[in-house]
């Protein structure tokens, strides 16, 4: 009984509830029905919101691969001197020229270029870790058989002559010796090129922390900036900032270039943070449509699009400069740079691990020339250097020569090779014959007494 009687009450309640929803007034049905449409319509503005933004983000990535597909086939100087591809792991360096106008009255005479701006990439694949190292205009260089405009032989330069007196293979030269490193690849630009680059990134802000006030009318640059004020430098502020060391009444930075190269490298930390915006995707058609038509490099457009990535993603980025002391000569200052003050930045610029040694050892190609007039020189030296873990040894003769000698393009190769065999004359491998191999040891005379 009491269970129908439950039923009865359960049959109840529903009926009553179905009699509420019944009952429920012409206006809050209407209320209701305003409320689903609102419901319904905010679904569908955020469906549309979301196809929108996907095609957006595909058309960008479409776009964006045919500009990069465009960059890569294009990019391509067949007139400078062929880069050199580093190894697996090997260390990379890129050395960035700055160049000024050289002859204001014929811009088109490359040749009386001077470099107003070096630096040096550096990128340690292990690491992942990016040293920029700036090299003061002023730093002292000494070139074999330059002369200057009367014919005078002068032995003694700034480095940012170098350009001018031999050309990119000079350049490369005195940066690899002060650096003991081997320069991979160069990168010209000239401050038309650096004003179409900032332009594309849609300019740098940049705070500004001293009165800049300069006129030269012979270049056509003008310079004027308040102390305190933060600007947004499109390229032709951009390249006032980079250039200004001193105003017109002679106040300016007291340690001239050098404090030049430290607002120089604020500059490029800027320019790194604001690459790194997400934002900047939308500017990448015309960033790379200007480095195309302004940047002179023998990098290939790969190379280029990979190393720049790593340059816009990485916080362990280091600025670093060449320190040296200042000396006098011939009435002009110097920065000369001593081996002493630059000992751990030299040393943090190369990879040197055992390892290392050991790849460099197993995968490089030597050839072992005898130029004495004693048989078997160059067949020992071969059973030695195998004996040490070299692997691929080539060897033959040579015109007799007094000095031992070992030639190569890889700095790294050449003290290894060194350190091994005892012979310190080292230089470039400018030997056609032999430009296959990773380096050439010429035997003399000499290595006849400390054999």
């Amino acid at each position: 009984m009491s269970s129908k009687k439950d039923n009865r009450g359960n049959n109840s309640r529903r009926a009553s509830n179905k009699k509420r929803v019944r009952e429920l007034s012409p206006r809050e049905e209407l209320e209701i029905r305003k409320k689903l449409r609102r419901k319904e319509k905010k679904s569908t503005v955020i469906k549309r919101a979301i196809t929108a933004a996907f095609l957006t983000i595909v058309i960008l990535t479409v776009l964006c691969g045919v500009y990069l597909f465009s960059f890569i086939a294009s990019l391509n100087n067949n007139d400078m001197m062929a880069g050199v591809k580093p190894k697996a792991n090997e260390t990379v360096n890129i050395l960035l020229l700055g160049m000024d106008i050289g002859d204001a009255e014929n811009t088109s005479n490359t040749s009386a270029r001077r470099t107003d701006t070096m630096m040096l990439l550096n990128y340690n694949p292990r690491t992942d870790n990016i040293k920029v190292v700036s090299i003061p205009r002023d730093t002292l260089i000494e070139v074999e058989n330059a002369h200057d405009g009367n014919g005078n032989y002068i032995p003694y330069w700034k480095i940012n002559a170098a350009y001018a007196l031999g050309g990119e293979e000079e350049v490369i030269e005195q940066v690899e010796d002060l650096l003991d490193i081997t320069v991979n690849y160069l990168v010209e630009i000239d401050y038309a090129a650096f004003r179409n680059l900032i332009d594309a990134i849609g300019g740098v802000e940049m705070y500004i922390d001293r009165d800049m006030y300069y006129d030269d009318d012979a270049q056509d640059l003008h310079i004027h900036f308040n102390k305190g004020e933060t600007v947004l430098l499109d390229g032709q502020k951009a390249e006032e900032f980079f250039r200004w060391r001193k105003n017109n009444d002679g106040t300016g930075l007291a340690d001239g270039d050098l404090g030049r190269i430290k607002n120089q490298q604020k500059f490029i930390s800027a320019l790194i943070e604001k690459c790194t915006n997400p934002m900047i995707i939308t500017q990448i058609p015309d960033i790379l449509k200007s480095i195309k038509e302004n940047v002179v490099t023998n990098m290939s457009g790969t190379d280029m699009i990979k190393y720049g990535l790593k340059m816009i993603s990485n916080s362990g980025i280091s600025m670093n400069t060449l320190q040296g002391y200042n000396e006098k000569i011939y009435g002009q200052d110097f920065l000369v740079a001593d081996p002493s003050y630059n000992q751990s930045l030299i040393e943090s610029l190369k990879i040197t691990s055992e390892a290392d040694n050991s790849e460099a050892k197993k995968n490089s190609s030597i050839m072992v020339l005898n130029a004495t007039r004693v048989n078997g020189l160059a067949g020992n030296l071969k059973t030695e250097l195998e004996k040490l873990g070299y692997a691929n040894i080539s060897v033959g003769n040579f015109d007799k020569s007094k000095e031992s000698s070992i030639l190569s393009n890889n700095k790294d190769l050449k003290k290894l090779l060194s350190d091994d065999t005892g012979i310190k004359n080292l230089s470039k491998n400018k030997d056609s014959e032999y430009e296959k191999y990773d380096a050439v040891i010429i035997i003399g005379e000499d290595y006849l007494e400390f054999e």
